[in-house]
């Protein structure tokens, strides 16, 4: 106990001068100019407070625990060996609940946790039944967003033949809103006798539901600095002046490729008119156009892979939820755990579940980490 208690205290006092330096860096005004950076530096100022207030709390708790120790076997007074037994006690019991919080908070955290998301909801297997479960997942969601105070805007949707959805897409925003709805993508099938059915059997029907964080809008970084400028006589029509007058302009630009990793080097030439400073204005122009296409795609191309990820095809075999009416209940079957109030947890209760697949989540970031 006594290594790993050290290992804690050697992370957490290496963190403290971070702490100072971004605690300075938040107040900088070339800082404060550059929003990018303030606020991502504000955030992790954030964080790092957290693990110093955690780190003050438990530095306290060894220390009573130390003294109350000494007072057992120095003192001779019974009350205040009493008195120090009952201290020593109770913190030895906070010790280990206070070294599980901040080995949680030294976790790296998730930087997409923070972002808005697009949700998206699918009817799978089953039909119109499907459709009707799909608008019963999105209403679900809509009160636990509700609940929380999030904002949610529905962007499409497409209605079912008897009500429902056969897919609607609507994003949410507000306070960790990826960090929550996360565990949510995959297939949530359901078992229950549908509206539509007439004979009074029960049906399996599924819907996929996909959490997308929002993505960062990607800007076009060029460090102009780094262009380097040659300029030549161009050749065809144009007469003496286009001979004798190096109008001609080549860029070359060193460039790292997103989709690679490799640094490669971009060439463009611009011979369009005579004005040398108008074909380095549009060599220029075609350089920024030729990045953003190229950070574009890898953009759509990141987006179109998560959602593959996310969404299964939709399968009753491929499910992470089951919804069962007849016996009211919520089996997540990734963790075990299951809701007995089925009701409660289609009006929005869906907290509790959220919170088992939390914990689990961090019982195997805890395992891949050091601590």
């Amino acid at each position: 106990m006594a290594e790993e208690k050290n290992t804690i205290l050697q992370k957490l006092d290496g963190l403290e001068a971070r702490y100072e330096e971004v605690s300075t860096l938040i107040t900088d005004p070339e800082v404060i100019a550059d929003q990018g950076r303030y606020v991502k530096l504000a955030r992790e100022y954030k964080e790092l407070g957290d693990i110093m207030d955690a780190r003050k709390r438990y530095t306290a708790c060894l220390n009573a625990i130390k003294e109350s120790k000494d007072i057992i076997v120095n003192e001779s007074d019974p009350d205040m060996k009493a008195m120090a037994r009952e201290e020593l006690q109770d913190n030895e019991a906070l010790q280990p609940k206070l070294e599980e919080e901040i080995k949680l908070l030294l976790v790296p955290k998730d930087p997409e946790d923070a972002k808005n998301v697009q949700m998206e909801i699918r009817a799978g297997t089953g039909g119109d039944e499907a459709a009707l479960f799909a608008g019963d997942l999105f209403n679900m969601y809509k009160r636990y967003c509700d609940i929380k105070g999030w904002n949610v805007s529905v962007t499409s949707f497409n209605e079912g033949a008897v009500g429902g959805y056969k897919e609607i897409d609507f994003a949410v925003s507000g306070d960790n809103v990826y960090g929550t709805l996360k565990y949510e993508s995959g297939v949530h099938r359901v078992q229950r006798v549908p509206a539509t059915e007439t004979q009074g059997r029960m049906h399996t029907s599924a819907a996929t539901v996909a959490v997308l964080p929002e993505a960062d809008k990607f800007e076009v970084h060029i460090d102009e600095s780094k262009i380097k400028w040659d300029t030549f006589r161009s050749s065809g029509a144009g007469g003496q002046n286009v001979n004798k007058v190096s109008s001609g302009v080549r860029l070359r630009y060193p460039w790292k490729n997103p989709e690679t990793g490799e640094e490669e080097e971009i060439l463009i030439e611009c011979t369009e008119t005579r004005d040398q400073p108008k074909n380095k204005e549009r060599a220029l122009s075609r350089l920024y156009t030729f990045v953003y296409d190229r950070e574009h795609a890898k953009y759509v191309g990141d987006i179109q892979s998560r959602r593959k990820s996310l969404v299964s095809t939709g399968d009753r075999s491929a499910k992470i939820r089951t919804y069962n009416y007849p016996q009211g209940r919520v089996t997540d079957h990734r963790i075990g755990y299951t809701i007995h109030d089925l009701q409660g947890f289609m009006n929005g209760n869906i907290q509790d579940m959220i919170d088992h697949l939390t914990v689990a989540e961090n019982a195997e970031k805890l395992k891949d980490n050091e601590l």
